[in-house]
């Protein structure tokens, strides 16, 4: 048998036709921005999350950006960022003129420490640098701390964004990722828990201001036609991009309950091989989205290498952690300073993972995982 790690067409199988004629209709509508598909995509997920406003971008990279540009912080001041993530939560920083901090993770489900936000924001402030933000990513579809977070950002005067890029649908209680903070930016990338068939994003935020200049920044900053009071970008997202997510999220809360599904019948088939193969760990509280299904093993390599040997693809995230990365290299970190980050990424493998899996083929994974384990 051979085991995907991630099947795009069976998404498209499942939904195409009505995708198709959604499309259809955008093609022969002449409509290719900013039009009802748009909209309504706006309108339909403020409205799942809870909150007044959501922009339709280019990208959740754009979004991140756009919410450092709308938020004008102070140039050359500091953003807490984890080093554990995709580039994009950094690059950002550096873009909007800012500077990335780089801090710790939790080893038990991979997300931003609040002790390690804590110490980065003494050691900055003690040295006389400003604090001014704070990008809290919730990896793998994992909500972090959110709540304490908040809490401490809002002690300090720091501003939290939320990268949700990975999380979308994810929920602590009955509050979704993608409300705390002054703002979130999440992705539709065709990997991501809500996608469409290519780039896509959105910015959510209750601020108005924020959401206003978001709208300007968006259209090359401009107020009126061809009349420019801020640098923007060209981010934004097209009408057929909207008219798939208008489809698909027909469907996202049964594609939740499916990755629901399939997280707890691995966690339910490979528990019990701790500490050789360690699980992420969930409080009760918190409904993840579950975008990936990552373990972590000190035996990774071996362990990839006999899963292929069987038909089991895997993907390894996040080997490369950023503040050791060449790119930020003047930054000043040094391999060691982050050593739950390192550790973390020299061991975590993700397994096959996508709401079009089947049930079978989650219980071969869990057989040769088990396989490989018993042989000592």
């Amino acid at each position: 048998m051979e085991i995907p790690f991630l099947d795009l067409k069976r998404g498209y199988q499942k939904y195409g036709q009505e995708i198709e004629k959604e499309v259809i209709n955008v093609l022969r509508s002449g409509v290719y921005l900013n039009g009802p598909y748009t909209k309504e995509i706006e309108r339909t997920l403020a409205s799942f999350l809870d909150i007044p406003y959501a922009i339709g971008v280019s990208s959740g990279t754009e979004g991140l950006y756009l919410i450092l540009k709308a938020l004008d912080l102070p140039q050359g001041s500091y953003v807490l960022v984890p080093s554990f993530t995709f580039i994009a939560t950094s690059e950002v920083v550096v873009r909007a003129g800012l500077i990335p901090y780089f801090v710790d993770i939790e080893e038990s489900n991979f997300n931003v420490s609040l002790e390690t936000l804590k110490e980065a924001y003494l050691y900055l402030t003690k040295r006389g640098k400003k604090v001014s933000g704070a990008i809290v990513v919730s990896l793998f579809g994992i909500p972090a701390d959110l709540e304490r977070i908040e809490v401490f950002c809002q002690e300090k005067g720091i501003l939290l964004i939320e990268d949700i890029c990975q999380a979308f649908g994810a929920k602590i209680l009955d509050r979704y990722v993608g409300t705390f903070g002054v703002a979130s930016a999440t992705s539709f990338y065709p990997t991501k828990p809500l996608s469409t068939f290519g780039d896509g994003g959105m910015v959510f935020t209750a601020d108005e201001g924020i959401e206003k200049r978001v709208r300007i920044l968006k259209e090359h900053g401009q107020t009126k036609p061809y009349f420019y009071e801020y640098h923007g970008i060209n981010g934004r997202i097209d009408e057929i991009h909207c008219a798939i997510l208008l489809v698909k999220f027909k469907y996202f809360k049964e594609e939740l309950e499916l990755r629901k599904k399939y997280a707890l019948a691995y966690i339910k088939g490979l528990q019990d091989l701790e500490p050789e193969l360690f699980l992420p760990k969930i409080p009760k509280t918190y409904t993840p989205s579950w975008s990936l299904f990552t373990v972590r093993t000190p035996y990774r390599k071996d362990l990839q290498e006999f899963l292929k040997e069987k038909g089991v693809a895997t993907r390894i995230y996040y080997e490369h952690p950023l503040h050791l990365q060449p790119v930020y290299q003047d930054l000043g970190f040094k391999k060691g300073m982050l050593p739950v980050t390192e550790k973390v990424a020299q061991e975590v493998l993700s397994l096959p993972f996508f709401p079009y899996l089947t049930s079978e083929e989650i219980d071969y994974v869990v057989y040769w995982v088990r396989e490989f384990f018993k042989r000592g």
